[in-house]
């Protein structure tokens, strides 16, 4: 059986969307029980030259809003990237949600041969969405899922491998 581009994009963002709002319920609780101030844990960084959590939480948002207006056509909302709260970074991701889950799944599966072009990449550069998608968007959208999971891990946040990974589902 064929994975169509809409199964590969939709579904496997949103789970980790949502994924990440866990992990900063989970952040934004430990900075209260330890007295932490909560800008302090969002502007966390691994290293001075990385961006701090709150920019990972919204490359993340880009990224998946973004993967499924240049696969699937249309237009994503615009954020300002402004986020300075927790409540905030989670309203992020629930508008992020709700835009994915009211992509059109058919154009999505008609975008797998859609000519993508980032205006920041080397020239000549052009994607398939196929290749756009499993190259670029899926890998570097995990890179900041996963960079966030580290800033909290590394600031003491009592999270695992588990809430990395989340939810199991049905076989």
């Amino acid at each position: 059986m064929s994975l169509t581009m809409s199964q590969l994009t939709v579904p496997v963002f949103v789970r980790g969307l949502k994924i990440l709002s866990t992990l900063l319920t989970k952040g934004e609780e430990h900075a209260a029980q330890n007295g932490i101030l909560p800008e302090v844990l969002l502007g966390a960084r691994l290293a001075d030259d990385m961006l701090p959590l709150s920019a990972q939480v919204q490359r993340a948002s880009d990224t998946s809003k973004f993967a499924a207006q240049r696969i699937g056509g249309g237009s994503a909302p615009s954020f300002a990237d402004d986020e300075a709260t927790f409540q905030q970074l989670q309203e992020r991701i629930a508008k992020t949600i709700a835009y994915l889950e009211s992509v059109d799944a058919a154009q999505l599966d008609a975008g797998a041969a859609r000519e993508v072009k980032l205006g920041w990449m080397p020239e000549g550069t052009v994607f398939t969405g196929e290749s756009y998608l499993l190259t670029f968007a899926l890998p570097n959208f995990y890179f900041h899922v996963v960079t966030a999971y580290d800033i909290l891990r590394h600031k003491g946040v009592d999270i695992g491998k588990r809430d990395y990974l989340g939810p199991f589902g049905p076989r």
